[in-house]
């Protein structure tokens, strides 16, 4: 994801408009691996300006997304996560706390398994892998 301020100018460039509310996700996304949801962002966000809504968070996300600067990340368990990470990555997620953790695997040959999708009329476009355990402070 881009810095916040670079998040201004792209929001500026495609005519959406730029509110002190907006301005504040781009921070509290701003290098967040905590891979957040809109509940967890909102939160955080309404104790730092209580005029925010959950509408907001969620617009704002929505608009990120379409924008590729977020992914949204669907763990198997729970709402869904926003990764402004966009780089490619899998992820570690604890299975007692649901701690969500950035991990850089070589997922490569399971893209290349044309050989058996092609039997099935598959054509891969992505591979994620989700690594399920427990973390260190849960074991």
């Amino acid at each position: 994801m881009r810095s916040p301020t670079e998040l201004t100018a792209a929001f500026r460039h495609r005519g959406l408009r730029i509110t002190p509310q907006r301005e504040l996700l781009f921070r509290l996304l701003d290098g967040n691996d905590a891979h957040p949801t809109a509940d967890d962002l909102y939160a955080v966000a309404v104790a730092e300006m209580p005029s925010i809504s959950l509408r907001t968070v969620y617009q704002t996300l929505h608009d990120l997304q379409a924008m590729g600067e977020i992914h949204a990340v669907d763990l198997g368990a729970g709402p869904i996560r926003f990764d402004p990470n966009v780089e490619d990555h899998h992820h570690l997620v604890c299975e007692v706390c649901g701690r969500a953790e950035d991990v850089h695997l070589d997922a490569g040959r399971l893209a290349s398994t044309e050989p058996v999708v092609g039997d099935h009329g598959f054509e891969v476009s992505a591979v994620e892998v989700i690594v399920r355990g427990r973390c260190a402070a849960c074991r």
